[in-house]
């Protein structure tokens, strides 16, 4: 039988629009745009609706660059090789002002993986 809370998370995940793309197995993720610009990198986070998200300060340079429905090549590490990066074809689905006290400094920009290149 399940526990009350593993049944509300699973009726939770029935009404999403979208499939739920955890994070796991990466921890962070790091690309650049255009080719002078610098390598941003950041810690993947577990708290937007579709699973992919990073936490972007509001006074960061790469906000400048970076726009809702944009497709770019991102490289993923994972906490066991952080060394070996994954090349992965990944959308900026939102870029979300942080409401709470913690984030409130901060922009959620939800990513969301369209295709993971082959090598």
């Amino acid at each position: 039988m399940l526990k009350k809370k593993e049944q509300k998370a699973n009726r939770a995940a029935e009404r999403r629009s979208e499939p739920r793309i955890l994070a796991d197995p990466y921890y962070s993720v790091q690309f650049t745009i255009g080719k002078k610009a610098p390598v941003y990198q950041f810690k993947l986070r577990d708290f937007s609706p579709s699973g992919l998200c990073i936490l972007v300060r509001d006074d960061s340079a790469v906000l400048k660059y970076l726009e809702a429905g944009m497709v770019l090549q991102m490289d993923y590490a994972t906490p066991e090789s952080p060394g070996t990066l994954t090349r992965i074809t990944t959308q900026v689905k939102h870029i979300t002002k942080g409401r709470e006290a913690r984030y409130k400094e901060h922009f959620m920009v939800g990513l969301a993986i369209v295709e993971r290149d082959v090598d």
